[in-house]
């Protein structure tokens, strides 16, 4: 019997290691077609990308140096992003850290953003995901903007 435990062990393991990455992976997917729809200036693309209730915020600096956080309709993002012409708004992230819960996911994922293949600004995503009827959806979405520094 010792036998048999020393080699489900690894393989009980190995098998929870697996079903985490897929896991991981279907989130970074979910998050990747928001991207790709950017690029492709394609708003239905953008608004799938989300869930119904979604929420989209980015904390900036005003011109008195001042913290700010503006809200933004994901209807309005998207219209506002379709019309710019195909691959201006190429946003390239770094997955850094993805969580998963049941159905939650969160993903901390520093960015440049490049519009018509000049850098424009940087900061971090941080996405709070939704699966809903086994898809992923942005729930809410939170990003910083700066110009300096982006490492």
């Amino acid at each position: 019997m010792k036998k048999y435990t020393f080699f489900l062990i690894p393989c009980f393991l190995l098998g929870s290691l697996c079903q985490a990455q897929q896991a991981a992976d279907s989130v970074k997917a979910a998050v990747n077609l928001l991207f790709d729809a950017m690029r492709a200036s394609d708003a239905a693309g953008i608004q799938n990308a989300f869930a119904d209730s979604a929420i989209l915020q980015t904390i900036g600096t005003n011109k008195e140096g001042r913290t700010v956080v503006r809200n933004e309709a994901v209807k309005a993002f998207a219209l506002q992003v379709a019309a710019l012409p195909k691959d201006s708004a190429d946003e390239r992230i770094v997955f850094e850290t993805v969580k998963i819960d049941g159905p939650l996911a969160m993903v901390w994922a520093p960015y440049k953003f490049y519009y018509a293949g000049r850098f424009s600004h940087c900061g971090v995503d941080a996405f709070q995901l939704l699966r809903v009827n086994g898809t992923w959806k942005i729930l809410y979405l939170v990003d910083t903007r700066r110009k300096t520094p982006c490492n």
